[in-house]
């Protein structure tokens, strides 16, 4: 009979578990698991094989954590969307596999995992957490070294282009939880942790989206995401790193420039947006219709 067992022990039992591999000793994996794990595999190559139709963009649970204007550009934006080039779409697929190896590993630990996929509602606003652990809403992230440092030195809160706290609460809300987190894996060394944020650091999730309804319905656009910063001390200004990746760039910051918009210039280190060029850089200037997004 399996025993109950706390999150807080989650990764040293996951770890102890793995580890008797690396002293030449087998896990005991039953048929029953080894089936679930091939049959959830399976499904995940079905799901990224089978093209979905494009609908226009609504508010989810998954996007409501994310900047009010960056999400009024999504729902309103006449800009034709572009697809989703090769490299990104192999991403989405492997980071779909590891979410999957977390959870196997979560139950190789002796944790128990629950509630996968379950559809939830707050104030209108659907979504579907990945599961609950041990009896807590857990989502779990699979990240590039950047971002897993957030979720092992718990600093996610500062940082948070993405709006995972937001998620997370939307999450407890519906669920009546509170001592939730996320179970990140770090894609490049295979370390996993667990980040469970305090009540404090979560947002009012239904004041939230009651505010960000409004906003979004708006013909008045939100204010900038980020606002731009120095480019060394030459007088330049340049996007941020929270909307150098923006597909919404050109058109949020058209304005950049004396009217002008963005200019682009490729450093070694790469792309540059340039809200402000003071001084011109001595790189090449790129015509933003040959960039991606």
């Amino acid at each position: 009979m399996k025993k109950n067992k706390q999150l807080d022990t989650l990764i040293t039992d996951i770890y102890e578990k793995v580890e008797i591999l690396g002293r030449g000793e087998a896990i005991d994996v039953s048929e029953e698991d080894l089936d679930k794990f091939a049959e959830f595999m399976k499904q995940a190559l079905v799901d990224w094989i089978t093209p979905r139709a494009n609908k226009k963009p609504t508010l989810r649970m998954s996007n409501v954590g994310k900047p009010n204007r960056q999400l009024w550009f999504d729902m309103n934006s006449e800009r034709e969307a572009k697809g989703i080039n090769a490299p990104t779409m192999i991403k989405f697929l492997y980071g779909h596999i590891l979410e999957r190896v977390v959870l196997f590993l979560t139950e190789l630990g002796g944790h128990t995992v629950t509630d996968e996929q379950k559809e939830i509602k707050v104030n209108g606003i659907l979504g579907h957490m990945d599961c609950k652990i041990d009896g807590e809403v857990i989502d779990i992230k699979s990240a590039s070294n950047y971002a897993f440092q957030k979720f092992k030195n718990g600093t996610l809160a500062e940082d948070d282009p993405f709006g995972y706290m937001a998620q997370l609460a939307g999450y407890e809300e519906a669920e009546g939880t509170s001592n939730g987190g996320f179970l990140a894996i770090n894609k490049e060394t295979g370390e996993l942790a667990l980040f469970q944020p305090q009540e404090l650091d979560k947002p009012n999730i239904k004041a939230r989206i009651t505010k960000l309804k409004s906003e979004i319905k708006g013909k008045t656009l939100p204010d900038f995401c980020y606002q731009p910063i120095a480019e060394g001390t030459s007088g330049n200004f340049k996007l941020p790193r929270g909307c150098s990746w923006c597909h919404h760039k050109f058109e949020c910051h058209k304005d950049a420039n004396d009217g002008k918009g963005l200019r682009v210039f490729e450093y070694s280190k790469g792309l540059t947006y340039l809200t402000k060029t003071v001084r011109e850089p001595k790189v090449n200037e790129i015509t933003h219709r040959f960039i991606n997004g």
